[in-house]
């Protein structure tokens, strides 16, 4: 990975400046579920699949983006955004938000069917935050650990802030909140060629060099397990989808290792050594991350910024 990267013509360091507190604290579950990458490559082809259910998101992508022509790259360029939201500087984060929701401003268009669509139109943007939320949370609690009712609460909380910033209005706060959000929209679900052929991209083998085509099969198929099944019914994503259990074990040990082996070069890591903690702080255990935020009262969460 490159030390600075660049989204929307900004250039991101996660290490620099040194002290600059990101929107998200150190102690939060966002910094404990976002480092795994694992959970995070399920989560985002779910909340990509929740989105496209959707005819006016899935033509605001298709018409609008590079996504038809290069849906790897722009999947990743959206994972950065995420990363950088939680893991990088307030300044950093707060510049490529913007960025983000200025190109959003002028995306706007006509369904097939000849509905009218905006980006920034709140019911969307409502939506394609929730989706995210659901499906991070969700694939770090079926695939790396389970987490207890006040963890997922705590983690759906303390996105208010950066989903304020994308101009969310309506965040979601439980998985209650999810499913209400979902089921005013399911009757506008619906299948489409778009959806099987993201889905074939990601099972291809290409979506993630070196690692080994079954895996990413078994990724997607994860992905596609995590849905709502109502959603996996309206999407008509049959049982050729299905995730078998050597398959789902190959991926529950894959995550359990990314959660416990640090990854020294990623954004977590980095973000840690600008705030002047271990690169292994979010690797170590939670008595041990405890113990050394003792020393750091200002970065833990609630404190202020």
């Amino acid at each position: 990975m490159q030390e600075i990267r660049s989204y929307l013509g900004w250039k991101v360091d996660f290490r620099s400046p040194p002290g600059e507190p990101a929107l998200c604290a150190p102690d939060s579950m966002a910094w404990r579920i976002y480092k795994n990458p694992v959970a995070l490559a399920i989560g985002g082809v779910c909340a990509v699949l929740l989105e496209f259910a959707d005819a006016r998101i899935r033509s605001g992508v298709w018409d609008h983006s590079v996504f038809k022509d290069d849906p790897i790259g722009r999947s990743r360029r959206t994972g950065m955004a995420a990363l950088v939201g939680v893991y990088g500087p307030r300044s950093a984060a707060r510049q490529v938000i913007g960025g983000v929701n200025r190109m959003h401003a002028r995306i706007e268009g006509t369904t097939p069917s000849g509905e009218r669509y905006r980006a920034l139109d709140p019911e969307l943007i409502d939506w394609v935050g929730a989706t995210a939320a659901y499906g991070f949370l969700v694939a770090y609690d079926r695939f790396v650990e389970r987490l207890s009712d006040d963890e997922k609460r705590r983690f759906l909380c303390e996105g208010s802030e950066v989903g304020a910033l994308y101009g969310i209005e309506n965040p979601i706060r439980s998985l209650d909140d999810f499913e209400a959000m979902m089921m005013k929209l399911v009757p506008r679900f619906e299948p489409h060629p778009i959806n099987i052929e993201f889905l074939d991209i990601m099972r291809s083998g290409r979506a993630v060099p070196g690692v080994p085509r079954f895996l990413q099969r078994a990724l997607a198929h994860a992905s596609i397990s995590i849905l709502p099944p109502i959603v996996r019914e309206r999407l008509e994503l049959g049982p050729e989808y299905d995730l078998g259990r050597g398959a789902e074990r190959s991926i529950r040990l894959m995550a359990r290792a990314a959660e416990r082996i640090p990854d020294h070069r990623g954004p977590a890591a980095k973000a840690c050594e600008r705030l002047g903690l271990p690169r292994t702080f979010l690797w170590k255990s939670p008595e041990r991350q405890r113990q050394i935020l003792a020393r750091h009262p200002a970065l833990q969460a609630g404190s202020p910024a």
